[in-house]
C-alpha cells in the first residue's frame, strides 16, 4: 500500500526534528569545546599573572597593581567561563523540550494511524457481509425463477441462431 499524504508529512516533520536536534548537539559540543580552551587560557594566563606577581613582588615591590591586574583577569575569565555554562544549559534545556514534543507528536500519529486502521478494517468488514448477503439475494432469486420456470440466466456464452 502507498504511503499516505499525512504519513509522509509526520515522516518529514520528525526527521527535521531529529536535524535540530542534531544540530544542538553539534552546537553544544562546539560550545563546550570553546569552554574547554577558555578554560585552558585562563589557566594559563592564571599562571602567567602568578608568576608576574612573584617576579613583581621580588623585582618592584608593586604588589598591589599586578594583584589587581590579575583578579580583573581571573574575574573576566570566570564571568566568560559561566556565561558558556548557562548557554549549555539552555540549550540542554530546548533539546529537552524539542525531545518531548517530538515524542508527544509521534505518539498523536500513532493514535491517529491506528484510528484509520480500524476504519478500514471495519469497513472491509461491511463489505465482506455485503458480498455475502448479495450471493443469499442471488442464490434467493434462481430459486424463485427456477421455481417459476423461468430460463437460466445469461451465463457469458453467445448461441449464434443457424
Amino acid at each position: 500500500m502507498a504511503p499516505s499524504g499525512p504519513c509522509t508529512c509526520v515522516v518529514a516533520a520528525l526527521r527535521m526534528k531529529q536535524i535540530a536536534l542534531d544540530n544542538q548537539s553539534h552546537m553544544i559540543r562546539r560550545l563546550r569545546g570553546k569552554l574547554e580552551i577558555e578554560r585552558q587560557e585562563s589557566a594559563t594566563i592564571k599562571e602567567g599573572l602568578e608568576k608576574k606577581l612573584v617576579e613583581a613582588k621580588k623585582e618592584h615591590g608593586t604588589k598591589q597593581v599586578v594583584l589587581e591586574a590579575s583578579h580583573k583577569t581571573i574575574s573576566g575569565l570566570t564571568e566568560i567561563g559561566m556565561c558558556m555554562s548557562k548557554k549549555i544549559e539552555m540549550m540542554k534545556a530546548k533539546k529537552q523540550q524539542t525531545r518531548e514534543s517530538h515524542l508527544e507528536c509521534h505518539h498523536k500519529w500513532q493514535s491517529r494511524i491506528q484510528e484509520a486502521e480500524d476504519s478500514i478494517q471495519a469497513q472491509h468488514l461491511i463489505i465482506e457481509a455485503l458480498l455475502e448477503e448479495k450471493d443469499g439475494i442471488l442464490q434467493t432469486i434462481q430459486g424463485v425463477q427456477e421455481d417459476n420456470g423461468a430460463p437460466a440466466p445469461f451465463d457469458d456464452e453467445w448461441e449464434e441462431i443457424p
